[in-house]
């Protein structure tokens, strides 16, 4: 696991233990995905431990933070979190998840498809329209074009690499709590307490079938198929063409690439 906070990650490994035995191979390294320093420290931890990678799923995210705030590389918070993040934690892996023909999940939102849809390139920050809801669908947009671009970026390379996205549907996690503001938070604790909004565990199966399961489709959207999508069984869902679109995504590689100071190859 990789998490920020080590009071959880050591209240997890033990209760994982207690389930499946004190033998379960289970650990953590610290990592904060708002700081690039910590992501490398992090990749480079992992590289000197973890000898074979068969999927690294990039799950973590702040949501709906209320006001903006910046992250220690001066980036917009969610978009800095969420997307920047990643985008380096899984170059810096990548050669090793490839060595094993692993997959890499990216775990998105339903919240792609509000807001903008698609990148504020003229204003990344948000300092001029700040608003807590379309930046966050901006950054899970972000994330969702960083794995379909990839994914084109693959092809004609011989790399091994199965990229896949997914999203929880509306699972009762901590996510809205740590980083809503109050309102925000209201109105999930209400919603939560309703049949739209499913348990966490059932919002973590998308991700499981993504790094497991045999078949699936890459250029798609895997997550719960019932009602509006929120919950039900797993399977693959709609998926809106301006989360792939090609000129936007291969301007937000470059400009990832430019901000956060890492530069994939694909030697």
């Amino acid at each position: 696991m990789l998490n920020r906070s080590a009071e959880k990650s050591t209240a997890a490994i033990k209760e994982l233990k207690e389930e499946f035995g004190a033998e379960a191979d289970v650990s953590f390294v610290r990592m904060d995905l708002s700081d690039l320093a910590s992501v490398r420290t992090a990749a480079r931890e992992i590289l000197r431990t973890v000898p074979q990678i068969d999927a690294l799923i990039c799950n973590a995210a702040i949501a709906q933070v209320p006001t903006q705030k910046l992250t220690v590389d001066g980036f917009e918070s969610q978009l800095g979190t969420n997307h920047y993040g990643h985008f380096v934690l899984s170059g810096m892996l990548f050669d090793r998840i490839e060595t094993s023909k692993g997959r890499i999940v990216v775990v998105a939102s339903l919240g792609y498809n509000m807001g903008t849809k698609t990148i504020q390139f003229d204003d990344m920050n948000w300092d001029k329209n700040y608003s807590a809801n379309p930046v966050y669908s901006q950054s899970k947009l972000a994330q969702m074009m960083f794995a379909y671009e990839l994914q084109d970026r693959l092809k004609g390379t011989g790399k091994d690499v199965q990229v896949y996205v997914c999203h929880p549907g509306a699972s009762a996690t901590s996510l809205i709590s740590t980083s809503g503001g109050l309102v925000t938070r209201m109105t999930w604790w209400l919603m939560s307490r309703t049949p739209l909004v499913q348990t966490a565990e059932k919002g973590a199966y998308p991700e499981v079938m993504c790094a497991t399961e045999d078949g699936l489709e890459q250029r798609a959207l895997y997550g719960p198929t019932g009602l509006m999508q929120t919950g039900g069984p797993v399977g693959k869902g709609t998926l809106n063409p301006h989360a792939y679109d090609k000129p936007v995504m291969e301007k937000l590689w470059h400009v990832s690439e430019e901000a956060t100071g890492f530069n994939w190859a694909f030697d």
